[in-house]
């Protein structure tokens, strides 16, 4: 079990997180369409927290089903069994592994309610595992790591009744991988033909396409805002964007997140370090006196943080220039600092450090 987990990933975009996995022979990420819907570029992202870009190559909206390609990925050399024969039965053991509200990876245990369980004119697997909004486009594997579904839905009513797609269904769509260019690719959801280019009609079978589902969608203007600010740091915003108006990201050990609080400010902050056991009325002292401007160093549950607070209407002022570059240095200094109260003081790097 262990061996496969380096092999599935924390999907990050602008309009929230999901799950994906690796498939070896075609090369590419499988997920849900739904958490790549409105995007042609993401980001994955692994236990060790590094970050990579990734192109949506395939998406199947009718089967919910999408591929991904990450270049720079360091390809996992273990990853869940597709090539399989076994059959799912009710009562079997499944195992979800996945990034459930885009916390850190999570596995959870169940059983097969029902192989078979019929929904809007398709089949899909029933299980009363615990699934939750994150887990989406995760691997339902059994006990051999063998992929039994991928995770696409539950009831947001009910307990212990979520929905994976098949893994017979996978197998029908992985078919086209082996043709796929690197231009974002629709499959139509009647013939599976494959279409490049915008349309209103699959060129094959003549199916009507919502030519929205060729667009990406766009950013907020305060959302492209604060991404200048990121990008002022040499990095790729796409890197960052964790949910809508929201930014998770690394400037070297230290966590970076920036987000809209009580939906009047832009608020940045950084968890540096755990509060040490000793020296604590030095901390409190440097604390206290250190001049970190425009920046507030703060203790909050034993840890050490640095922010920033701004009100939205600020970035739409002449202080606009000031504030995003005061949003870039939280990030440098936050990755200073980090070091200086390990080193000076015997503080710890919170387990949000990388």
């Amino acid at each position: 079990m262990e061996n496969i987990e380096s092999s599935v990933f924390k999907i990050n975009t602008a309009n929230g997180t999901g799950t994906g996995f690796y498939h070896k022979e075609n090369d590419v990420i499988i997920t849900n369409y739904h958490v790549v819907a409105g995007c042609h570029t993401v980001s994955i992202e692994g236990k060790d927290k590094n970050r990579y870009l990734t192109k949506v190559l395939y998406v199947n909206p009718g089967k919910d089903i999408a591929f991904l390609r990450a270049d720079n990925l360091p390809k996992p050399v273990d990853t869940v069994v597709l090539n399989h024969s076994t059959i799912s039965r009710t009562r079997d053991k499944v195992i979800v592994l996945g990034y459930p509200y885009g916390m850190p990876f999570t596995v959870t245990e169940g059983i097969v309610s029902n192989p078979r369980q019929s929904m809007g004119g398709s089949y899909y697997i029933q299980t009363d595992a615990a699934i939750n909004p994150g887990n989406s486009g995760g691997p339902v594997i059994n006990e051999k790591g063998e992929l039994i579904g991928i995770v696409t839905s539950k009831f947001s009513d009910a307990d212990n009744m979520g929905f994976a797609i098949p893994l017979e269904t996978l197998k029908e769509e992985l078919k086209v991988a082996g043709e796929l260019s690197n231009t974002f690719t629709l499959g139509c959801s009647n013939c599976g033909g494959l279409i490049e280019e915008k349309t209103d009609y699959c060129p094959n079978c003549g199916t009507n396409i919502d030519e929205k589902l060729f667009e990406e969608i766009a950013l907020s203007d305060f959302s492209l805002k604060v991404e200048e600010a990121i990008s002022k740091l040499g990095i790729d915003p796409v890197l960052a964007r964790s949910g809508w108006e929201r930014w998770y990201f690394h400037q070297g050990s230290a966590e970076i997140r920036m987000f809209v609080y009580d939906n009047n400010y832009l608020f940045a902050t950084s968890p540096l370090n755990d509060l040490p056991r000793k020296n604590l009325a030095e901390v409190y002292e440097y604390i206290l006196t250190a001049d970190t401007e425009p920046h507030r160093l703060s203790i909050s549950d034993n840890q050490i943080y640095l922010s920033y607070r701004i009100h939205i209407s600020d970035l739409y002022s002449n202080q606009k220039d000031q504030i995003l570059e005061n949003l870039a240095q939280l990030a440098l200094k936050a990755d200073a600092l980090d070091n200086i109260f390990v080193n000076d003081f015997g503080a710890e790097m919170t387990h949000y450090s990388k």
